[in-house]
């Protein structure tokens, strides 16, 4: 009933990892080949490993009371706290003005300036590591506008960024900040008894 000679798949599937060294050629398995098989509970594990390395965010939602100064600027204009914040999470590839002007237009046009403001937090989320909470992006927009743009905002500014610098006076002053720390003191007059 069963032959002698075993069938190519009894061949292939017991056979071992090669050796280091030894060519993959002949056996068809790489080298970087391991002898357990990768199963979908592996990749689900590290997806929740990297949600779980995620931090809190620095402020809650509903503090705006930390910044009332922000609070009253964003509550009457927030295209302005939307172009700061957009500029520092673009890294200075996209200018304040700018982003506040398109957050404006989108905001007289269609009246859900949200549309545009919650892929800055999703993007700013990625760079920083911090978890999607309460809920996601777009709702957090959507229904408490005001509130969003002030906890990112105050989320940068408690990273050290100064938001009415811009991108580029925040790299000017860390630039500044650092030279001043790695150049020694000048001691006048040398040495002395």
């Amino acid at each position: 009933m069963y032959s002698q000679n075993p069938s190519s798949y009894e061949k292939f599937s017991t056979s071992q990892p090669p050796a280091f060294g030894q060519d993959t050629t002949t056996t068809g398995i790489p080298l970087t080949s391991t002898s357990h098989f990768y199963s979908t509970d592996d990749s689900r594990s590290s997806i929740e490993l990297r949600s779980k390395n995620k931090g809190p965010w620095s402020t809650g939602l509903c503090d705006c009371h930390d910044d009332w100064r922000n609070c009253c600027i964003t509550f009457w204009c927030p295209c302005v706290t939307f172009g700061q914040i957009a500029e520092i999470v673009d890294k200075g590839s996209s200018s304040c003005g700018v982003n506040g002007a398109l957050y404006a237009l989108i905001s007289c046009v269609t009246c859900f300036p949200c549309c545009y403001s919650c892929f800055y937090r999703a993007k700013m989320r990625q760079q920083y590591l911090l978890r999607e909470t309460p809920c996601g992006d777009c709702l957090v927009h959507c229904f408490c506008e005001c509130c969003s743009l002030c906890q990112e905002y105050r989320e940068l500014k408690s990273r050290g960024y100064d938001l009415a610098m811009g991108w580029h006076g925040n790299v000017e002053k860390k630039n500044r900040s650092s030279e001043m720390a790695s150049v020694p003191p000048v001691v006048e007059g040398g040495m002395s008894r």
